[in-house]
Formats: C-alpha cells, structure tokens, sequence
C-alpha cells in the first residue's frame, strides 16, 4: 500500500510530466531522491484523470501492471492530456485549471454471478472498479469515482456497456465476463 505522501509524488510526476511536454517549467519540482522510492518502481495498473471546474478532462491508464508506477504515471499522463479521444488535447493556458489525480489499481478478480439480479446484489458502490468482457471481445472498465456520478449499480452496468459499444441493457440479457478491482486514490490539494 502506498502512503499519501508516495501517491502526492504520483501526482505531481502527472503535473510535471504535462508541463514539460509543454516546454512549461515544473510547478512543484520533483528532487531525484523522490523518485527514488523503490515503491515506485512496483509494477501495477495505473490512471491518470484530468478534471478542468469538475469536468472530466481526460482519463487514460492501463488495468495491467506493465511498467513501473512511474513509468505508467508518465506515459499515462501524456495520453490523458494529448491522445484521449474524447478531447482535444491540453493547451498550456489550460494546465494551472487542471486537478490531476492518479488512481493505483488492485489486481482485477473475477466475480461470478448466477444472472442480473445477483450482479447488481454483488457490486460494491464506490469501492469496485468494474472490468465488462463481452464475447465479442467489446469492453471497458469504470474506476470506482465513477460511482459518484452513477450510484446506482443498474445505470452504472448501463453506462459501462454503452462505453464498450453495448446495448445498454446488454447487462440483463447476455453472458458478460465481470472482473473488480479496487484503487488507492491520489488526487491534488485543491
């Protein structure tokens, strides 16, 4: 587990990551003995999200541990702010209205469930990150913030198929692979 103290080092390499790909100078530098920390060097899925006054502004990261923390935090900075294709990308006027958060993932595990009515029975609000495998292949995940926003666990399936291109009600009438995962949450100081 990490400590605030290692999850705000997280989230400021976001920031400075952003501002240098900017040609920005680092608002709140980070010192080599920082990101010395052999946690940081841990191998686990990871998110960078990007609000601008409470909006989403970009969300990209990986479910898999394939690089370190600091490596993912990195990568995953740059495609949240520059590559989601949801936004266009992040201009410098922009990036001092940014709050960036940084959510470290548990290994996902998988959830069995008999039918419908046992899934939503089963889903833990605000604390399950969700995973949805069709077997199609379609798919997505909602980290668990995304509870705040969609609290009840109908409307959340919901959503989440309609974000792997799923029907929205595909939850109730087909076979779904269903796999959570929990995160340590990091955001800024506002």
């Amino acid at each position: 587990m990490l400590s605030p103290e290692q999850g705000q080092v997280l989230v400021r390499l976001a920031r400075q990551t952003i501002e240098e790909h900017l040609e920005l100078a680092a608002s709140d530098p980070l010192t080599a003995r920082e990101l010395d920390d052999p946690a940081l060097q841990e191998r686990r899925g990871v998110f960078v999200t990007l609000h601008q006054r409470e909006a989403l502004r970009g969300c990209i990261g990986s479910l898999q541990a394939m690089e370190s923390l600091l490596d993912g935090v990195r990568r995953h900075a740059l495609n949240a702010a520059f590559h989601d294709h949801r936004f266009t990308p992040v201009s410098a006027p922009e990036v001092a209205a940014l709050q960036l958060s940084v959510s470290v993932l548990s290994k996902p595990l998988p959830l069995t469930y008999s039918g419908p009515e046992e899934l939503l029975r089963k889903l833990r609000p605000e604390i399950d990150g969700v995973i949805l495998k069709a077997p199609s292949g379609a798919g997505a995940t909602f980290l668990p913030q995304v509870w705040k926003q969609l609290p009840d666990p109908a409307a959340f399936l919901g959503h989440l198929c309609c974000k792997a291109g799923l029907g929205e009600h595909y939850w109730r009438t087909s076979p779904l692979e269903i796999e959570t995962y929990h995160v340590h949450y990091f955001e800024e100081a506002r």
